[in-house]
């Protein structure tokens, strides 16, 4: 009974300890519940964090690569140092937040510890429970294996408070890096140059750099929450950049003038942009400033400069305008001056030629003393008046720089003393004696400008005779220089006059000066002669000087250089008489002026000379297809045709190689030179020369007639050439240097115009054509390539200069140019060598 009542108890006891257990295992299971949400609000803040940590480490590289960007562009840096600003103070409000979250979980991690710790104490009372349930009722064991269910569970949930351990180390290490990289993103923009400040929505300044501090002379405490726009000169205009960029979201190059705290003003230039938080609310404004003081001051300068250099540009260009007037006003003077002692030439000229010309003529004839005295006073008026014009027109030919010097071989010595006999009669009248000091070391022949020494000396024996009345004149002409090509020479002409006071010896070369006013009025002479003497010297590289004392005379004294040669000068043509064994000359004589035609009648018919009259190039063209003349005498300038077209027609349309000598009374525009382009032998000034008329017509008609014999037995010899040198022998008068230097001439210019002769044909380009042939034709003649070479020469240039599209025939032309050119230089290029060898060998 007894034994009963206590199994009774017992099972009363294990009925409550079971009530008890079911307790514990619903606070167990509420518990379990808890911890699940626990661990569900645990595992979003986990994958929350996570999601920071992706944003923050994304924010980082941006901020990595921002800083990198800074230091690269350090003067550019002002829109990317905002953008870094931006980047930081957001990186910092996300830090904060991190913060929050980081002790969020601290807190729920703490609390789930502190759940963890009652959840063990209670598995540990479960346990117990259950071991003495089991042990006290084997029904219990369902109940046991879901407990060890949950140990296990249990077991797993400390596993993963370990892995949140771990995973909350990393991420304090991670957080600690990134404050390091901010700290040296907030290190490079102190290290900026530039003033960079954060402004909050209301305008105050929150945050800056030292750049910021030095410019304003504040310190960071007096600068920080205080109004942006009191550090400008323009409150109101600061106020619009800060306005603008919170409506554009920046602001680039706004012009600001930034106060120091001493009353320092600074120009910058603002660039700025806004920064926002994570939900994209705009939070304040980054502004950086660049000093511009510099650049502006730099900028004035430069505006400053270049509004001088256009002023200096427009200075110059009007000087250079005004210079231009001047200088075609000048041309003009010059032209019209030119045109005027052209013109005066002419007209004086042809008069004067009649005048003087039949003066002679008539001297010649039975006359009474008287009739012979007075016509003596006419050719010495005549003379000296030609003499005067001479001068004037030289003196303008100088001062055009049109004065241009011969290079011919002659006889020196004949020539001085032919010319020097001149003054004889004059010499003689005034009882002085004429002494001449000759160098005989002075080689026979030179080559130089006879007529210009011919007029030095003639001024220079002038003036001495003019201004000597007792004693003598003395002409020395010394050897002072000699080398293998040319020689130096030394003319002295002295006299026992006058004199030349000392004050004037520096000014008696200049025009129109004498010695004294009374000299003109005594002894005459317009104080030309001495100026064109100096103007004749020193171009061809001579000097001249005098010595002179008054009352004993004068010596003035000049140098020339004239060039060595072999050439034989056999006959002086101004020392040539009359030649009885020159006869039968016919003479076609091209004149429009009636009394001219009349004087070179008479003059020829005292030669002894067959002539006709042309009144004009067309008529001489006439008679010259109708009848044969040894030679043409043609004025230039005449009606219908000129001289120089009736010239050119004879040469180029007749292929007629007659000599022509051109007369001229426009001594100004015409020279030999211009003579001898179209094809005239030589040129004879009015009023003619009776004695240089003759000597010219007899030299050029007996050269023809040697020149004739001389290609007659040249070509036996030259049936294979294409090349004939006897024109070229003629012209250079066989002086080897002249003929190498015409050879050496050709062979230079000739393989480029036979290369752009092809390629204008290859390329249809017919200016070229035209431009290369005709530079090639002139040289034809020259060195006496076949007539019919140059026909074809002229086909092509016709054919080019109509620019056809149709070249047929005219490719064959250019083919045979092309070889007969190249044969050309081969044979010169032999000649060349050949001369050379002679030369050096002699």
């Amino acid at each position: 009974m007894i034994a009963n009542k206590e199994l009774i108890f017992q099972n009363d006891e294990k009925e409550k300890r079971a009530a008890e257990l079911i307790v514990a295992n619903k606070e167990l299971i509420f518990q379990n519940d808890e911890k699940e949400k626990r661990a569900a609000e645990l595992g979003i803040a986990n994958k929350e964090l996570a999601f920071q940590n992706d944003e923050k480490e994304k924010r980082a590289a941006e901020l990595i690569i921002a800083n990198k960007e800074l230091i690269f562009q350090n003067e550019e840096k002002e829109k990317r140092a905002a953008e870094l600003k931006l980047a930081n103070e957001e990186l910092e409000f996300q830090n904060n937040e991190k913060e929050k979250r980081a002790a969020e979980l601290i807190l729920a991690n703490k609390e789930l510890a502190f759940q963890n710790d009652e959840k063990e104490k209670r598995a540990a009372e479960l346990i117990i429970a259950n071991k003495e349930l089991a042990y006290q009722n084997d029904e219990k064991e369902k109940r046991a294996a879901e407990l060890k269910v949950a140990d296990k569970e249990l077991v797993f949930q400390k596993e993963e408070k370990e892995k949140r351990k771990t995973e909350n180390k990393e991420l304090e290490a991670f957080s600690d890096s990134l404050m390091i990289t901010s700290q040296y993103s907030l290190s490079l923009i102190e290290a900026s140059l530039d003033p960079l400040v954060t402004i909050n929505t209301e305008g105050k300044i929150m945050d800056m750099n030292q750049a910021t501090i030095n410019i304003t002379g504040l310190s960071r405490k007096e600068i920080t929450d205080t109004d942006f726009f009191d550090y400008f000169t323009e409150p109101q205009k600061a106020r619009e950049v800060y306005l603008e960029v919170f409506a554009k979201g920046f602001v680039a190059d706004f012009p600001l003038t930034l106060r120091h705290k001493d009353g320092k003003l600074t120009d910058v230039l603002f660039n700025g942009s806004v920064y926002k938080d994570e939900s994209g609310e705009v939070m304040g404004v980054v502004i950086v400033a660049r000093d511009v003081t510099d650049q502006k001051r730099i900028a004035t300068e430069l505006t400053e400069a270049k509004i001088f250099a256009e002023l200096a540009t427009a200075i110059a260009e009007e000087a250079k305008d005004k210079a231009e007037e001047a200088t075609r006003i000048a041309e003009s003077a010059v032209k019209a001056k030119q045109q005027f002692l052209s013109n005066m030439s002419h007209e004086i000229r042809t008069p004067m030629n009649a005048i003087i010309g039949f003066t002679k003529v008539v001297l010649k004839t039975e006359l009474t003393t008287k009739q012979k005295e007075y016509l003596l006073a006419i050719k010495m008026s005549g003379d000296a008046l030609i003499v005067l014009i001479n001068d004037i027109l030289d003196l303008a030919k100088v001062d055009a720089g049109k004065m241009i010097f011969e290079q011919s071989a002659f006889r020196m010595s004949l020539s001085i003393s032919a010319m020097l006999h001149l003054f004889e009669p004059k010499i003689q009248e005034k009882n002085l004696k004429l002494i001449i000091d000759y160098d005989k070391n002075i080689p026979d022949v030179l080559v130089g400008d006879p007529v210009r020494l011919h007029q030095i000396i003639l001024n220079l024996v002038s003036n001495a005779v003019k201004f000597t009345t007792n004693g003598k004149i003395s002409v020395g002409v010394h050897l002072l220089n000699e080398d293998a090509d040319r020689v130096t020479i030394r003319f002295d002409v002295s006299d026992t006059g006058i004199g030349i006071p000392e004050s004037k010896i520096g000014s008696i070369f200049d025009n129109f000066q004498q010695a004294s006013s009374g000299t003109t009025r005594l002894y005459g002479g317009t104080g030309l002669g001495l100026a064109i003497v100096k103007q004749l010297v020193e171009p061809q590289g001579g000097t001249i000087s005098v010595k002179s004392n008054v009352g004993e005379g004068s010596t003035f004294s000049f140098t020339l250089d004239f060039m060595k040669t072999n050439a034989i000068v056999e006959l002086d043509d101004e020392i040539m008489e009359l030649d009885s064994e020159i006869n039968n000359i016919r003479v076609l004589v091209v004149e429009d002026i009636a009394l001219n035609q009349l004087l070179m009648k008479t003059i020829l018919d005292e030669f002894g000379f067959n002539r006709e009259i042309a009144s004009n190039g067309k008529i001489a063209i006439d008679k010259l297809k109708e009848n044969d003349f040894d030679i043409i005498l043609m004025d230039l300038q005449m009606p219908e045709m000129n001289g120089f077209e009736a010239t050119d027609y004879i040469r180029n349309q007749m292929h007629s190689e007659i000599p022509i000598i051109a007369l001229t009374a426009d001594v100004t525009t015409v020279d030999l030179a211009k003579c001898k382009a179209v094809g005239m032998n030589d040129y004879i000034a009015k009023p003619v020369d009776e004695r240089l008329l003759y000597s010219k017509i007899v030299g050029l008609v007996k050269r023809t007639v040697i020149i004739d014999i001389e290609e007659l037995e040249f070509e036996k010899n030259k049936e294979d050439k294409c090349t004939d040198l006897s024109y070229l022998l003629n012209r250079t008068k066989s002086n080897p240097g002249l003929m190498m230097e015409m050879i050496s001439l050709y062979l230079e210019q000739t393989p480029p115009l036979i290369a752009s002769m092809k390629k204008g044909m290859k390329e249809k380009d017919w200016s070229l054509l035209y431009s290369s042939v005709h530079k090639m034709i002139p040289s034809f003649a020259i060195m006496g390539i076949n007539h019919e070479f140059e026909d074809i020469a002229r086909k092509v240039q016709e054919f080019a200069s109509t620019q056809q599209q149709q070249s047929d025939g005219i490719s064959d032309m250019v083919l045979q140019l092309e070889n007969v050119c190249l044969q050309a230089c081969v044979e010169l290029k032999e000649e060349y060598n050949e001369i050379k060898t002679n030369k050096d060998e002699e």
